[in-house]
């Protein structure tokens, strides 16, 4: 490994950077992340997936993918395509609107930053639309995606997760700045125009009704323990003064009034619309499977719970992919915690790539490859300068990586938005990464073929 090349990344977190970057903690120079701001989280898109069409806009737009360097920006306009691990950011004077793939309606507010995080309408329990809402708001009229999963329409902040019931709502992050010239607090907040959402803090569950505002403070705010009862979720008494309706608001009105019969209608013709069964179609593409496909049962609660509680190594009756996913990082995360270094060694194959991708001082990403023997030794060279470490999951993901003609419960992709904070060698950092793994299922337990974090 090029440990000189990582010593000459100056501007790099030191010590610790997602999970991976903690390991090699010993071999990196210290630096406090936490003067660094790490506003939005990227996630690597997927070849061909649509997440959305640009069909209103004006002012300066901009999307760009995941891990782009400077310059990667491309600024859209009406018609063009927004792709899952897009970043997308609009100018302090800028508003548009996006039509997704399953007739649901994204509008962009003035000043506001998001990254869509995974998209899929396939008529499938599986489908799913997560956007991560960094700063600003956005209003979301909910497509069919709310029929087929509505489990997995989500928004996520950093201080609360947003699910939906068949909705028109507006999600709003309140910058620092924001908070105070308009004397409210900084956190995230939503809005319910139509249909209802519920805020989920950790264990802790709000549902708004059409009319009401919900809130949740900004976890930076909190400092001592014994305060965490302010993150709590709560119904406010008023709509708060910084939601102002935007240019487009008009035609988004009409539409939310038959919203619901839109996107059904659409569903509908995507179903009876045949396509060759020798061709797969796209995640979005307006087709139908063949006749005698069958749509993937829902999960039940006992199948989640069951995937959910079981030891790593033990297979489930019924494939939960997210529950996999969430007991092999519980396990992780409690070896890191707990500094059992063979035992986090042990969760990775033999033959096991790791790469951790940090930004640079000079605003650039630079990528670092080792392989589990190096990721031993630098485990075990991390945990000695580890203090008080402390660690919050935002969101994760697990989806089959098997032939889609496979049944087989075997190989996982996992996906995890990490914020990580804790002294390395007495000097305190903090930060946000996106986690990437690939789990195959061996003699009985998951193991990490591949392992990747990027630094957001």
């Amino acid at each position: 490994m090029n440990w000189s090349f990582i010593r000459a990344s100056r501007g790099a977190v030191a010590g610790s950077l997602g999970l991976f970057c903690l390991f090699m903690g010993g071999s990196l120079p210290s630096y406090s992340a936490t003067a660094t701001e790490f506003k939005s989280i990227a996630t690597a898109p997927e070849t061909g997936r649509r997440f959305a069409t640009v069909s209103r806009i004006r002012g300066e737009v901009v999307a760009s993918p995941a891990g782009s360097a400077a310059g990667g920006e491309r600024k859209l306009k009406e018609g063009d395509l927004v792709y899952v691990g897009d970043r997308v950011r609009a100018a302090a004077l800028a508003e548009a609107v996006l039509k997704t793939e399953d007739a649901g309606l994204v509008a962009i507010r003035p000043g506001t930053e998001f990254v869509a995080v995974s998209f899929a309408a396939e008529d499938k329990a599986t489908d799913s639309f997560t956007v991560r809402l960094v700063t600003g708001s956005l209003r979301v009229i909910s497509g069919w995606i709310a029929r087929t999963n509505r489990s997995g329409h989500n928004i996520v902040t950093a201080s609360a997760t947003i699910g939906i019931r068949g909705t028109d709502h507006e999600p709003y992050v309140l910058s620092p700045e924001l908070a105070k010239a308009t004397s409210n607090p900084e956190g995230t907040y939503d809005k319910v125009n139509r249909g209802g959402t519920t805020l989920n803090v950790g264990e802790n569950k709000l549902d708004i009704d059409p009319g009401r505002v919900g809130f949740v403070r900004a976890p930076a705010n909190v400092k001592e323990r014994a305060l965490m009862t302010i993150l709590l979720p709560v119904l406010l008494d008023k709509v708060p003064n910084f939601y102002v309706p935007g240019e487009f608001d008009a035609d988004l009105d009409k539409y939310s009034k038959t919203a619901d019969q839109e996107s059904l209608r659409e569903l509908e013709q995507w179903r009876k619309t045949p396509r060759p069964a020798s061709v797969p179609a796209p995640a979005a593409a307006v087709a139908a499977p063949p006749a005698k496909a069958q749509a993937s049962a829902p999960v039940t609660a006992p199948a989640q719970a069951a995937a959910a509680t079981a030891p790593v190594g033990t297979p489930v009756g019924e494939c939960v992919p997210t529950a996999v996913a969430k007991t092999w990082l519980k396990q992780l995360d409690g070896a890191i915690a707990k500094r059992k270094g063979t035992t986090i060694i042990a969760m990775f194959a033999p033959e096991a790539a790791v790469r951790a991708t940090v930004r640079g001082g000079d605003g650039k990403m630079a990528s670092v490859d080792i392989n589990r023997e190096e990721l031993a030794k630098s485990t075990l060279a991390a945990m000695k300068g580890l203090t008080d470490y402390k660690q919050r999951r935002i969101w994760t993901e697990g989806k089959l990586a098997t032939a889609a003609a496979s049944t087989a419960c075997d190989r996982i992709n996992l996906r995890s938005v990490v914020v990580e904070q804790g002294k390395q060698s007495g000097k305190p950092y903090r930060f946000e990464s996106l986690e990437e793994y690939t789990l195959e299922l061996r003699a009985g337990k998951w193991l990490s073929t591949k392992a990747e974090t990027t630094q957001q």
